[in-house]
């Protein structure tokens, strides 16, 4: 057997070193760099904050890929005009569930090849949902969500119970957990009566023109409704109704969600929802979109 001399295996290194050369010649002096630098860092060398937003959710982000609007977008732009980055919207369509959303935009990147983003706008603040992807961190909650029952006062004066809600035409968002809670009640008691639009925005309007007497959706849909045809909002009322399910509808905080190993994004996102708060700009940014700002 052929034993290899000291000599020879710096030899056969320095080959090996060679052969390598061209590959890191070839390869970006940034590229380089940007292996030794924290996922702060290098967010603040490219310059630019990408944020995902869901497509379609007014009113938080809907319109155009190129020109979107909404809540979300305005506080994407606040935050981050805050850590003094351009911002860069990654506008995604809904997965089947919050667990695919958040694999594709916050911590993987979508099957289709693009994402991750360096947070992800619009994620609820929940328990089980943070221990079933603990690849993320859920943080700087920035509202809370509630489901209400707007109605045509002129047809509904009060509407305590859903019992009350008999016979009547309502509205519901499709695919909503508002519309599965709506339409199953008692067994399907009030099925027969819902129609579903595609948005929950769209539900409230049918109940400001006339189509529907009431709609389930959530708080910043029927204010948003009511923002876009406030001609209306005399005659229209938002109410709490409870569904006697045994669960009290408290809502739910809504907040930011960045990949779990990337904690100095994180803080940084933080500091800059605080001071978004406290400057104002948080409510500023609500009143802007007809919402009712709600501590998370």
């Amino acid at each position: 057997m052929h034993e290899t001399s000291p000599n020879d295996r710096r030899g056969l290194r320095r080959r090996q070193a060679m052969a390598l050369l061209p590959i890191t010649l070839a390869m970006p002096w940034s590229a380089i760099a940007q292996t030794d630098l924290s996922d702060l860092e290098r967010v603040r060398a490219s310059g630019t904050l990408k944020v995902a937003v869901y497509k379609d959710n007014a009113p938080f982000s809907s319109g155009p890929v190129a020109d979107m609007k909404g809540l979300d977008v305005s506080l994407a732009e606040a935050l981050a005009r805050q850590m003094n980055l351009k911002l860069s919207l990654l506008p995604f369509d809904a997965g089947e569930n919050m667990n695919d959303d958040l694999r594709n935009m916050v911590w993987r990147g979508h099957y289709l090849g693009y994402g991750p983003a360096d947070v992800m706008l619009q994620v609820p603040a929940d328990r089980y949902l943070a221990n079933a992807n603990p690849q993320v961190t859920i943080l700087a909650p920035y509202m809370r969500q509630s489901n209400v029952l707007l109605h045509d006062t002129r047809r509904l004066a009060d509407a305590a119970a859903p019992e009350d809600l008999k016979g009547l035409p309502l509205a519901a968002e499709k695919g909503s957990g508002a519309a599965s809670v709506l339409m199953g009640y008692g067994g399907g008691l009030l099925r027969n009566q819902v129609a579903i639009f595609d948005s929950g925005v769209e539900a409230a309007s049918a109940v400001l023109d006339g189509r529907a007497v009431a709609a389930f959706v959530t708080r910043a849909q029927a204010e948003a409704a009511l923002a876009r045809q406030s001609g209306a909002a005399a005659r229209a009322r938002i109410s709490k109704i409870t569904f006697n399910n045994g669960i009290v509808d408290n809502g739910w905080p809504v907040a930011l969600a960045v990949k779990s190993s990337n904690k100095n994004l994180g803080a940084a996102l933080e500091g800059a929802m605080k001071s978004v708060r406290e400057s104002g700009e948080m409510l500023a940014i609500f009143k802007q979109h007809g919402l009712t700002l709600t501590a998370p």
